[in-house]
């Protein structure tokens, strides 16, 4: 069990509403994430979810059951917080072994729990340890190790892998990936590193100023994102966005001219727009090719960054605006020279002057296959 369903919540401070109504449903065994810039929410809603923030309007359920008014013990979650929150005096066994000495559990039985949870978490030599003496990926380990002792029916995880370096936090989405799949319960996590909503989740929810943007699989908010925030929120490097004109309205197209007096046709349905409105074009830097393409443009480029495998490259184009490609790591390209740079049409996102996508044609099933 472990299925999550929030209905209409809310939360005020003062007069202030920093979450507006939402309405979302986990289902039982997903990985969840919540991802936003800072100030959006998301650890908020998940401090609701846990019982550790009062609900200003509107129910939390689990498994079917109305938690609104139970303590946080009482509503079958474990959380895991960024500050790991150990006792430093304890062994790593007396604190994974902690909410179940409150508990009252038995000595064998909390034995049994600490050793298991020591094992699937690669912690077993680690048990006579205390905290000073862990690496932070270590102590990581040991909090979420706490959490599982207790069999919960949903993991709250708050942003838990924010003070580790690059490396490691790399290595600790692999395991804590690599532990769902193992124990199979609801998790929920909240991240503002959108590379950790891509790599880990089943089910995306991207959240703005407390409230829900698009809910998705990774692909779908990545290919068909619902509007131009998600679009460059989702994705690293960002998608560049270009201002552009409506020229020609079909029923399977709409051609755009760009500020730089290139056209292109992009096959979106041509359906509440007219010649003359002001548009956005959007194309990911990894669409983007050197050298001339379907659609070329003008691009000065200004900073190179060779990353060994791949090329990423800062610049702009005529019109200022500023354009990052993604190509070959082992391309050639002068900064500072006016070069061509190219794209297809099919790539390429339209948004309208209010934010929202242009429908694409875009098989998520079967890019769903590759994952």
């Amino acid at each position: 069990m472990g299925q999550l369903k929030l209905t209409g919540i809310t939360k005020s401070y003062n007069k202030t509403q920093v979450i507006k109504p939402i309405d979302l449903t986990i289902d039982e065994g997903e990985f969840a994430v919540f991802v936003g810039p800072s100030g959006c929410g998301k650890s908020t809603m998940l401090r609701m979810i846990a019982g550790l923030e009062e609900i200003t309007s509107g129910t939390v359920e689990i498994d079917g059951q109305v938690v609104n008014d139970l303590p946080p013990v009482k509503r079958g979650i474990s959380m895991v917080f960024q500050s790991y929150a150990l006792y430093p005096h304890m062994s790593v066994f007396e604190n994974i072994a902690f909410p179940l000495r409150v508990a009252r559990m038995e000595e064998s039985e909390v034995k049994a729990l600490v050793h298991k949870a020591a094992d699937v978490l690669k912690l077993t030599e680690r048990l006579e340890h205390r905290p000073g003496e862990l690496s932070g990926g270590q102590r990581q380990r040991v909090a979420i190790g706490r959490a599982i002792v207790r069999e919960p029916q949903i993991f709250l995880f708050d942003e838990p892998l924010s003070n580790l370096d690059a490396a490691l936090r790399a290595d600790m989405r692999v395991e804590l990936s690599r532990l769902h799949s193992k124990l199979g319960n609801t998790m929920i996590y909240v991240t503002h590193d959108q590379i950790e909503a891509m790599t880990m989740a089943d089910k995306i929810v991207v959240l703005r100023d407390g409230i829900i943007e698009q809910v998705g699989s990774p692909l779908e908010l990545f290919h068909k994102p619902a509007n131009k925030f998600v679009a460059g929120f989702i994705g690293n490097p960002n998608m560049n966005f270009m201002p552009c004109l409506c020229t020609k309205v079909e029923a399977l197209s709409v051609t755009v001219s760009l500020h730089t007096g290139i056209t292109a046709k992009i096959p979106v349905p041509g359906t509440d727009v007219a010649v003359g409105d002001t548009l956005t074009l959007g194309i990911r830097p990894s669409d983007m090719t050197v050298g001339a393409g379907e659609v070329s443009i003008p691009f000065t480029p200004e900073v190179v960054e060779r990353l060994g495998n791949e090329t990423v490259i800062y610049g702009a184009t005529g019109g200022d605006t500023p354009l990052c490609v993604v190509a070959d790591g082992n391309v050639r390209v002068q900064t500072g020279e006016v070069q061509t740079f190219g794209f297809s049409s099919v790539d390429a996102h339209l948004f309208r002057a209010n934010g929202v996508a242009f429908a694409r044609k875009v098989d998520l099933a079967a890019l769903a296959e590759l994952d």
